[in-house]
């Protein structure tokens, strides 16, 4: 699926979708997200009631349209005391605290822990699209193998701060509830690289390149995990290894095996040795 035909489908879904994870995709697809790093830049507007019989619909959908903001605030907020507290109710009500809000709003927002974490996810695929698109990358110089590799290297570089907490989050976006989101997300980052290494492919080759990329980033999420050298230099060993591997036509079908079984690994039993250390 072409990148902007996937952000329509969302956004198309999320007009149909009144809660907070709606607000969350719309976030997603639109043209100007909000900054990155400073909680305080998701500035909330209030508005004041109109008496004109004429507008009386708008304003009756401000106050949520205001609340799904605050809603938002309060997760880009909670990022920051993950490390410390994981991805958790306790990280939620801090993040609350920090941008001034009743730590009760925690309550109204639907699967919490999962919500943060697709949160997190969405704002690590919003930036990886910003940044092919400001074209500082410079993917045109690499060959498509090259590129994934780069790619992949870049969204995992997202996730290294909160490595500490990650197999948390793997098994939060494990659960039954939750796999589905997961999914999408994960299909749409596949996708995503898929379409700036200019490696689209076509009818089966689609879905068996997907599958091999989708396998690549999974098993090195996974090997991430337990990687204690610096800068995670053996895990981009391995990630240029996989990559190389998978571009190998002779081993293209061993390793979809391979990586399927890793992805089965990662994010289903191998997940509780994690979560009980």
């Amino acid at each position: 699926m072409h990148r902007w035909a996937a952000k329509r489908l969302v956004q198309h879904a999320a007009a149909f979708d009144r809660t907070p994870l709606g607000f969350r995709l719309r976030f997603l697809s639109s043209e100007s997200p909000p900054h990155d790093s400073n909680p305080n830049h998701f500035n909330t507007t209030h508005h004041t009631p109109n008496t004109n019989t004429h507008t009386h619909n708008t304003d009756r959908r401000t106050p949520r349209a205001n609340y799904q903001q605050e809603q938002a605030r309060v997760l880009q907020a909670s990022l920051q005391h993950v490390i410390r507290l994981g991805w958790s109710e306790a990280a939620m009500i801090a993040g609350a605290r920090d941008v001034g809000v009743s730590p009760s709003i925690v309550g109204a927002i639907p699967r919490k822990e999962a919500a943060l974490v697709e949160y997190f996810m969405d704002k690590c695929l919003q930036k990886l699209i910003d940044t092919i698109d400001s074209v500082e990358l410079q993917l045109q110089d690499l060959v498509a193998s090259e590129r994934i590799a780069k790619l992949i290297k870049l969204r995992l570089q997202m996730q290294a701060p909160y490595i500490s907490k990650w197999p948390q989050a793997l098994s939060i976006q494990a659960q039954p509830s939750n796999v589905s989101t997961s999914f999408k997300q994960r299909a749409m980052l596949v996708c995503e690289f898929c379409h700036a290494s200019n490696d689209e492919g076509s009818g089966v080759d689609w879905y068996l390149k997907r599958t091999v990329i989708g396998g690549v980033y999974s098993s090195t999420e996974i090997y991430m995990l337990t990687d204690n050298s610096t800068d995670f230099n053996d895990t981009w060993v391995f990630l240029n290894e996989r990559v190389r591997d998978a571009f190998d036509l002779k081993k293209t079908f061993q390793e979809v095996q391979y990586f399927a079984e890793a992805v089965g690994a990662g994010l289903g039993r191998s997940l509780q040795g994690f979560t009980k250390k």
